[in-house]
């Protein structure tokens, strides 16, 4: 399947070929919907064809490396294999996941060592969870630093390594509990020039200007070490 949001998470849409329908969902031969993973949700929208449209809820990992199952509403009828489809993100959805999920990789930029134990992308406020000692985090000093990088507007591009680059520099990676996926030889890092460089999969902005306003709304204590940053778009 080709992954059409991995190499441009502008893509609204795209036309596609229905390769597979079942229980479990729609599969096609491409596709701009992003999958449920890295703590970012999956896409949501609708599959148009002659004659209808299908909602699409969710969309989630398959069984495979580039497997991807667009999941429809309940009780929906399925487009047969072989059907030509338009498939159509929720753009507004997608694009405020786009600037919380860089956003995240900035809070990171301004926690430097501290490694990360979980996160999760959502549409107005996001969270990222960091193995860090017991003393507190200060709200206004991490938003304003954190509205000092998006004001600096710089670029953020994907970049590949091999998967031997990446064992010769782990600390690249700054997650504790999800490891970037392998199998295809090589890695996807996402740099933020000057700012961040780690590996991730998911869809970011092409600049941090474009994230807006941000403001860290919560400090929460986890555990002994754990601390969650509460980040929401203010704009």
């Amino acid at each position: 399947m080709e992954l059409i949001f991995r190499d441009d998470p502008y893509a609204r849409s795209c036309a596609a070929t229905v390769t597979s329908a079942d229980e479990r969902g729609v599969r096609l031969d491409r596709t701009v919907f992003y999958p449920n993973g890295g703590g970012q949700p999956g896409d949501t929208g609708v599959l148009r064809f002659a004659g209808g449209e299908l909602p699409i809820v969710d969309t989630v990992k398959g069984d495979g490396l580039d497997d991807v199952i667009h999941v429809p509403a309940p009780g929906a009828a399925l487009p047969a294999p072989g059907m030509a489809v338009e498939a159509v993100i929720d753009w507004d959805r997608r694009h405020r996941h786009m600037r919380m999920h860089t956003t995240l990789h900035l809070v990171c930029a301004v926690l430097p060592g501290a490694a990360i134990t979980g996160a999760q992308v959502g549409a107005d406020k996001s969270r990222v969870d960091f193995n860090v000692p017991a003393e507190s985090l200060d709200k206004a000093e991490l938003t304003a630093k954190l509205n000092a990088l998006v004001a600096a507007d710089a670029p953020v591009n994907p970049r590949w390594i091999t998967d031997d680059e990446l064992d010769a520099n782990p600390e690249l990676v700054r997650t504790l509990t999800v490891k970037p996926p392998r199998g295809h030889g090589r890695v996807r890092l996402v740099n933020i020039d000057g700012v961040d460089l780690q590996p991730c999969g998911g869809t970011h902005v092409a600049r941090t200007g474009e994230i807006g306003s941000v403001e860290v709304v919560k400090i929460e204590n986890k555990g002994k070490q754990n601390r969650r940053v509460v980040v929401a778009l203010i704009d």
